[in-house]
Order: structure tokens, then C-alpha cells, then sequence
């Protein structure tokens, strides 16, 4: 058990999580990203890690894909199994600044917190896996099985070379079973042990006017293109229900299996937490219990992510735009293609009169679950439970990464586990780690390696 080299070493660990947070990394802008990564590689090294940052030319000339890094550990005592954590040094755009209390990239410590851009997401999160590999190696001298990490660079804009990097280095990157970059703590200080992630299908809409902006008393014969867009909108997803009404949308959509349910059906959700935390009075289509909580992880949506037409400013502009734009992600579930889905929304623009509108495919990424049967979920559950006392099986994360890119790929079971308090704020300004449950991640870390290598 490395728990006691964990508690005397948490200075240790918030200074390494510190100096991550304090060298912005934000992928869309693409700012820091080769300092972040040469940042990482050179903690492992520290840690004991061998580490490589590796690029998809071979000579690392081309600047426009952010490299890897790569860390190994080879176990002398167990060669044959291997255990892989995929991460990401990467963050979100800091804005809006104004709303953070401190600066974004300070790393300051208050408390029971540990504020910055990318402290939980997910720099505290990589942090904790280095150091249970550190500090199995400082107890024993050797690792359980052997130990390799993936650490990308663009997780926060879709991971658009994640799929590339895999089949580049497929070999290198061989293993048993995938730890994911992150995984929930709830409200009740209990670990969310996720099996999957939904997929992805992110476009963006244009509509256009006249050739310029005019003046709005035109309204009567210059038809807006930003009522275009609404009108389009209105056809996708009912107002009620939530449901989104494109043709044959569902129609690959497997129903939940009777394991599943049951899963489901002992998750804990906290409808009236959940409201406060977010300001709501009601939840889509009045969603409660069990139903709120299929929803989440495993229902697909239709969610408009930003919207971008005429005058905005501060007083008053009577403009009618000359163009309007939405962008708009759709969360898929297994079964569903992304460019099948494409298809099916481009068809139901064309069918319903919305043929002039633009549609402009940006990324997408297919769901993909593993397998409740599978051993190395009841090792990741006991481990759990251990240091925390108690911990919760998720079907699926509501969230999206590259994990169908890595089953399918290298063919490993992955599994979601981390240290990233459900409140924390990640994507908002004022994010924060939790330092008691970097410190239980990082036992849980050393549990989970242990046994898997059993």
C-alpha cells in the first residue's frame, strides 16, 4: 500500500499540479501546447517515468498537431500485462476573465482547493496517476505490471488526432486495459465509475441574407436569415419532449439491456441538488428518478451551443443581418454513426425547405461502453471502495472523448475513474481541485494498479 508515501508527499503533489496549471495550454487557441507537453514529460522523468514527446511526423517539424507524450514503466516482476492511463495537458479557453476570482493560471491554493485553468481538468487529474506510479516505485522498487501513459493535446477541441496518434504508435501503445483522463466524485464524496461515453456530432448552420447588412425597415420583404435559422431549428427537437424529431434518428438506438437497467436504476441523483447547483426550476421534459437518469447516460440530445447573428453591443442597432450562424452538438449513444447522422440531419433540412441553409460537419465521435462483465470493472469497484468507502457504476458518462477511438483501436476495456468533484467547475470560470480527493485518487491509483496486475 503506498497510502502513507501519498499523505507525506501531497506538497509535493500540489507543487507538480502547480507548474502544469501555471503553463497555459489551451488547445483552442493554440497556445502552450509543446511547452505543456515538454512540461509533462519532464514530471514523469522525475517521477520515474520514462517519457517521450512524440509527434505523428517523424521530425516534429510540423507545428500545427500538438505532440504526445508518451511515459513507460516496465515491470520487472510482471512483463506480461499492461496497464494504460490516457490523459490530456490541454485546457479550456480561461473566458470570461472577469468572472474568475483569482488569475486563471495561478495554481493558488485555499483552503481545501486547488484553483486554475485545467487543475481538475485535466492537469489534477494526470497528476494523480504519475505519482501512485511514483510512488510504487518508491516502496517496491518495480511496478506491478507494466505502465504506459498517453497524454494528448487537443481532448478539449475533439481530439482530432487522438485516432492517428494510436494507429501511429499502436504497437508502443499496446495494453490489457485503459484508465480514462477522468472520472466524478459526487456530492457525497463518492467515486463515479463510469464504463462508457456517449459520442458526438458537432455542426455548424449558416444562413444568408442579403449580400450586406440592412436597414431593418426591410424586414417587410428582405427575409432575415437569422428567422431562417430559428424556423430550422424549430423542426429538429421538440419543445415538450426533448426528443429530436430528424427522421430515423434513433432508429440504430439499442435499447438499455436488463443489467443496465439495474445499474441505472441504483445510481443515486439528487434532483433537487441538481437544480440548485445549476438555478433551474425544471428539468427537460419534467424529467425525474429513473428517468432523468437514462437520460443522462444514455439518451442522445440536440443542444445549441452558441448562436451568432446581427447586433449585440450595448443600446440599440436596427440592423437585419446579412448572415446568422448556429453551432450546434448532438451527444449520440452506441449504435449511432456520426456521418450517418450527418446525412439524416442534411436530408431533413432539405425535406422540410431549409436546403439554402449551410451545413458544415466540424467533428464527431462515436459512443462506445464497456462491457459490465468485464473483470477489470469489479477490480476498478473494489479498489474504489476501499479508499473511499463506497463508489458508483455508470453505464455511461454524459460526457464525450475519443474512447470508441482507443477500443477500437487497441482493443482494451477502458474504464473512467478520477478525483474530479461533480462541482468543480471544469469549463467555468473559477475552476478548482479538491486536495483530500487528489489524495484518495492517487491511493485509489495505486489499488487499481495493484490489482490489475493480480
Amino acid at each position: 500500500m503506498i497510502d502513507s508515501l501519498v499523505d507525506a508527499g501531497m506538497n509535493d503533489l500540489i507543487s507538480d499540479l502547480q507548474t502544469l496549471i501555471r503553463q497555459p495550454s489551451v488547445s483552442a487557441k493554440k497556445v502552450g501546447l509543446t511547452e505543456c507537453a515538454n512540461l509533462v514529460a519532464e514530471i514523469m522523468q522525475k517521477a520515474g517515468i520514462s517519457s517521450e514527446v512524440l509527434h505523428l511526423d517523424n521530425n516534429g517539424i510540423d507545428k500545427s498537431v500538438p505532440p504526445i507524450v508518451y511515459g513507460e514503466v516496465r515491470s520487472k516482476s510482471n512483463p506480461n500485462k499492461t496497464l494504460l492511463f490516457y490523459n490530456h495537458y490541454d485546457v479550456q479557453p480561461e473566458e470570461p476573465i472577469e468572472l474568475w476570482e483569482n488569475e486563471p493560471f495561478s495554481g493558488i491554493v485555499k483552503d481545501n482547493q486547488v484553483f486554475g485553468r485545467g487543475s481538475a481538468d485535466d492537469k489534477g487529474e494526470l497528476i494523480t496517476r504519475i505519482k501512485a506510479v511514483q510512488y510504487l516505485l518508491k516502496e517496491t522498487g518495480d511496478v506491478p505490471c507494466n505502465i504506459k501513459f498517453i497524454v494528448e493535446g487537443e481532448e478539449e477541441i475533439g481530439s482530432l488526432h487522438v485516432e492517428q496518434y494510436l494507429k501511429k504508435y499502436e504497437q508502443k501503445l499496446a495494453s490489457d486495459g485503459v484508465i480514462w483522463e477522468f472520472g466524478y466524485v459526487d456530492a457525497k464524496d463518492r467515486p463515479i465509475i463510469s464504463l462508457g461515453m456517449k459520442g458526438l456530432l458537432y455542426v455548424e448552420l449558416i444562413a444568408t441574407g442579403p449580400s450586406r447588412d440592412a436597414h431593418s425597415m426591410f424586414a417587410v420583404l428582405i427575409e432575415n436569415p437569422a428567422w431562417r435559422l430559428v424556423s430550422a431549428l424549430k423542426t429538429m427537437r421538440d419543445q415538450k419532449t426533448g426528443k429530436i424529431t430528424i427522421k430515423d434518428w434513433y432508429k440504430e438506438v439499442k435499447p438499455f439491456t436488463k443489467e443496465e437497467l439495474e445499474i441505472i436504476s441504483r445510481e443515486p441523483f439528487d434532483e433537487r441538488e441538481f437544480k440548485n447547483e445549476y438555478g433551474l426550476k425544471r428539468l427537460v421534459a419534467g424529467a425525474k428518478g429513473k428517468n432523468a437518469k437514462k437520460a443522462l447516460v444514455g439518451m442522445p440530445t440536440c443542444n445549441i451551443a452558441g448562436f451568432d447573428s446581427g447586433y449585440i453591443g450595448e443600446g440599440a442597432k436596427t440592423v437585419l443581418p446579412a448572415k446568422a450562424r448556429v453551432k450546434i452538438d448532438f451527444r449520440l449513444v452506441p449504435g449511432m454513426v456520426p456521418e450517418k447522422q450527418l446525412a439524416r440531419l442534411k436530408k431533413h433540412l432539405k425535406q422540410h425547405g431549409f436546403s439554402d441553409v449551410e451545413v458544415n460537419f466540424i467533428h464527431g465521435e462515436a459512443a462506445v461502453r464497456t462491457s459490465i462483465s468485464e473483470p477489470f470493472v469489479k477490480k476498478v469497484e473494489e479498489a474504489a471502495r476501499e479508499v473511499f468507502g463506497s463508489s458508483i457504476l455508470s453505464v455511461s458518462s454524459a460526457g464525450t472523448g475519443p474512447m470508441y477511438s482507443f477500443v477500437k483501436v487497441l482493443k482494451a476495456p477502458c474504464i473512467s475513474v478520477g478525483s474530479t468533484y461533480m462541482f468543480a467547475r471544469i469549463h467555468s470560470p473559477n475552476e478548482f481541485a479538491r486536495v483530500d480527493l487528489l489524495n484518495k485518487c492517487t491511493k485509489c491509483i495505486g489499488r487499481i494498479i495493484e490489482k490489475f496486475a493480480a
